[in-house]
This record gives structure tokens, C-alpha cells and sequence, in this order.
């Protein structure tokens, strides 16, 4: 951690060129409100027609992750899985490190391995550039709100200096080295998955007991059950609305890196039995096709183990 930040002038949008790869559900969301806040925004999707939006606010449309890099100071990426970072930044001949900028900045917002945050912060260092690991949750409607957590790994004085930027998307905190954000979302993904379980199995209980569910749900947030888990979800669990914040198969992904750090952890890691069962839990929606579904999806597979569905 550097006590000295290598970038004393401001962030603003009248200086500071942002690049933006990843329009999905969140990342669109996401890029939006940097547009809205007066940055000039330049994009790349492997699914162009993902940019209409981004691009109707004033996005300018690049043809790679290089064209991106050759325009801007600080580069977000928003994407699905570690494989899609690591060729989107690292290895593709047309990668973000390939046309970098000295000075440069990469955030990276996916959800993604602590040992490739690490990496990426080394090849970002090696090209005299930075990079910082800065998953989110809070889901899509988190994204259009600007209430996000972040959890920022990398230099601290990096991350700080970064904060008038995270702070349009949400609440930043610093959580250490490289890697420490992803470690940082990886737990939160655990402690989530097990609050979608633990609803799920609440609301198909309550049904059987012959409870009305909204008015179970009103009861019970306000006591020791509540949560944001419950705020977010709940309503759209019980309108059948499964439409994705945060796809199903993510979740598969990202429980299981978390038991993949186990693993590799030996001794120095519990052993996590909720996150191994929430992760079989849910390759079972996938298994049955829904992997595309948003995660509080998970009470379909609840209600399936119930003859219900």
C-alpha cells in the first residue's frame, strides 16, 4: 500500500476521459450514471446492440477493448465471469493492457477470482498504470439508484482518490491488497446466498401453514429476519417476478470461488458447508434451465423440493 498518491489532481468530468466495458443489466446501469454526471464515456460491448441506450445519452461506440484504453484515464469493467476479464484485460491481442496509457487506472466491477485481481494488479504495475478489484451488490435496482456497495481492493491511495466516481454508483470501502475486494464480495455472496435460502424456505413454509405471504413479509421484516435481502426480493418472490439483478448462474460462480479459495486455503480457511449447500442449491436452477433467472429465483428450486412446481 502506497502512502503517497501518484494522482494529485482531481477527478473531473471537464479532464477525465472514462471507458466502460460490460453493458448488461448492471454494467448499463452502472455507465449511466457517469454519463449522467457529465463524463464523456467511451464504450465497448461484444454485443453492440447492448449500447443503444448508453449511446442515445452520448456514449461514443468503440470497436475493441483497446480502442478504449487509447482514449480514456480510468477504465471500468463490468462482465460475467473471470475468463471475460482475464481476455478482456490480460490476453486478447486487442486487450485493455495492450494499448494502455501510462497512468491509466482499470477498475474491474465484476465479480470475479482474488488470484486475477492480484494479477491484473501486477500487469497493470508492470505498464506504470493501476488497477483496482471493485465488485459491487446491491443488485439492478441498487445500480439505477446509485446505492451500491463497493468493495474496493488495490492501493489505498488509488482507491480514495477514486471515490468521487464510486460515489455516483454507490458507497465505496476500502477493503486492502489486491485481491481483498473480491475476497470482500466473495463472503458477501456466501452471507446472500444464505439469506435467499433461508426467505425462500420462510415464504414456502408460510404458504403451508396457510399464512397470507405479504402479510407474513410485513410482519416479519421489521423483527430479527429482516434484511435488505428480504427488502429487495421478498415482494418479487412472492409476484413471481424473477427477472435478473444478479443472474443465478452468477451465483453458482461466485460460491464457487469461494469454496475454490477454500481449497486452495488448506487449514487457514473454515470450511463453509451453507455456501456448499446454497451453491448446489442453486446449480439446480441452473439445471433446470433458469441459470438466466435472478438469483431470488433460488424459492423455485424450494418449492420444486415441495412437489409445487
Amino acid at each position: 500500500m502506497s502512502n503517497n498518491n501518484p494522482y494529485p489532481t482531481p477527478i473531473t468530468p471537464s479532464k477525465t476521459r472514462i471507458g466502460w466495458i460490460g453493458t448488461g443489466v448492471m454494467g448499463a446501469a452502472m455507465a449511466s450514471r457517469i454519463l449522467s454526471a457529465g463524463y464523456t464515456l467511451t464504450i465497448y460491448a461484444r454485443t453492440p446492440s447492448k449500447t443503444q441506450s448508453l449511446q442515445s445519452l452520448g456514449a461514443q461506440l468503440v470497436n475493441s477493448p483497446s480502442q478504449v484504453a487509447k482514449t480514456s484515464d480510468i477504465i471500468f469493467t463490468m462482465l460475467g465471469h473471470p475468463p471475460d476479464v482475464r481476455q478482456i484485460v490480460l490476453e486478447n491481442p486487442d486487450s485493455i493492457l495492450s494499448s494502455i496509457n501510462p497512468g491509466t487506472v482499470i477498475i474491474d466491477h465484476t465479480s470475479s477470482h482474488p488470484d486475477l485481481a492480484k494479477q491484473i494488479f501486477n500487469a497493470a504495475r508492470a505498464k506504470n498504470c493501476w488497477a483496482v478489484d471493485a465488485p459491487v451488490s446491491g443488485g439492478d435496482i441498487g445500480a439505477r439508484d446509485g446505492k451500491l456497495a463497493i468493495f474496493a481492493g488495490g492501493d489505498e491511495s488509488v482507491v480514495r482518490w477514486l471515490y468521487p466516481l464510486f460515489s455516483l454508483l454507490g458507497k465505496p470501502s476500502y477493503m486492502g491488497a489486491a485481491g481483498s475486494g473480491q475476497s470482500c464480495k466473495i463472503a458477501n455472496q456466501i452471507t446472500v446466498g444464505g439469506s435467499l435460502l433461508g426467505l425462500s424456505e420462510g415464504l414456502v413454509f408460510a404458504e403451508s401453514a396457510g399464512l397470507d405471504k405479504l402479510q407474513w413479509l410485513e410482519a416479519v421484516k421489521g423483527g430479527a429476519a429482516g434484511s435488505l435481502v428480504m427488502e429487495l426480493f421478498g415482494e418479487r418472490m412472492i409476484g413471481r417476478d424473477f427477472g435478473p439483478g444478479g443472474f443465478a448462474e452468477y451465483m453458482v460462480k461466485d460460491l464457487g470461488m469461494g469454496l475454490d479459495v477454500v481449497e486452495q486455503g488448506g487449514d487457514e480457511v473454515a470450511v463453509l458447508p451453507g455456501a456448499a449447500l446454497s451453491k448446489q442449491l442453486f446449480s439446480s436452477m441452473v439445471a433446470n434451465g433458469d441459470g438466466k433467472l435472478g438469483t431470488q429465483g433460488l424459492i423455485t428450486v424450494i418449492e420444486r423440493m415441495n412437489g409445487r412446481n
